[in-house]
């Protein structure tokens, strides 16, 4: 009979081993998505490059025509909305953005600057409420494949509080997905709307003739920019947590084979004591016998 020692380092050998299946299945899904979050991301880009091209030159053709969106403010009170996940098991792909977003939030209060906080994600929302930090809304259940209607409550949930004055500027905190292997903590400002173009492309200076008046143009484009950025920052952030996750999760599978190996040693050891430990009673058995 095996040893109570053996018995608990077999028994933390199973343990381990189921741990093993369930980080190497969260993995491979993690990485199976990660592969059409990409693809969304690229799909969307197109998007919001034509419509900085039309708010660009629509804005340049109506001799600088401005809009409530586009007007800077003295910021007394600033909008942050914090892009988190609603799982775990992401390494420090929400303790990043976390720390940055209460980081700026103790720096605009330190500034007399009043603070507004909107959260994506449960692991944001439970980590600020739990610190007395208070939330105007929370959205959750939209991270792992946000849908434009989530990018499309989000931004109206902002756009109503910039409208009514309620905040002077909109800012959010999120995670932009590089590559695979690179993830930035970045925060960019939502409103007033910054029409710059996207890294990477260029827009082409185009004459429009339209109707009715510019400003009227503008005012239904600009929340349509709007919630096209917000959808967008929530595709890259679910691309940038998958990642995360399969990184985090493929280091945990690593660990448990290590573990498996340094445990299934220390099993093999145990035994071959134990196995000598009985010859030399077996022996001194048979010696006894011999002398009696």
């Amino acid at each position: 009979m095996p040893s109570a020692e053996l018995r608990r380092i077999r028994r933390r050998i199973r343990s381990v081993q189921s741990t093993r299946k369930i980080t190497r299945a969260m993995e491979l899904i993690a990485a199976s998505r990660i592969v059409k979050a990409q693809a969304r991301v690229l799909a969307a880009r197109p998007y919001v490059t034509k419509l900085v091209e039309v708010i660009q030159n629509t804005a340049r053709a109506a001799g600088g025509a401005t809009h409530m969106l586009l007007e800077p403010r003295k910021v007394e009170t600033l909008g942050i909305i914090v892009v988190s996940s609603d799982r775990g098991l992401a390494g420090a792909y929400n303790g990043n953005v976390i720390r940055m977003a209460e980081k700026t939030v103790v720096e605009a209060r330190a500034s007399g600057q009043d603070t507004r906080l909107y959260v994506v994600g449960k692991k944001a929302q439970r980590y600020l409420r739990f610190r007395g930090y208070q939330i105007v809304r929370a959205f959750l259940g939209v991270t792992d494949t946000p849908g434009y209607g989530d990018a499309r409550a989000v931004a109206n949930t902002v756009l109503d509080d910039f409208a009514t004055g309620t905040v002077d500027q909109v800012r959010v905190v999120f995670t932009d997905y590089r590559s695979a292997l690179l993830q930035e903590p970045r925060m960019v400002t939502l409103v007033p709307v910054e029409a710059a173009s996207p890294e990477g492309t260029e827009v082409s200076s185009v004459v429009y003739e339209y109707e009715p008046e510019a400003r009227t143009l503008l005012g239904r484009l600009l929340p349509r920019f709007v919630e096209a950025t917000v959808f967008g920052i929530l595709l890259t952030s679910s691309a940038s947590e998958h990642a995360a996750r399969q990184r985090a999760m493929k280091a945990a599978t690593e660990n448990a084979d290590d573990l498996i190996k340094l445990l299934t040693r220390v099993a093999n050891q145990a035994r071959q004591a134990e196995i000598t430990t009985e010859i030399s009673e077996i022996v001194g058995g048979a010696e006894a016998l011999l002398r009696g």
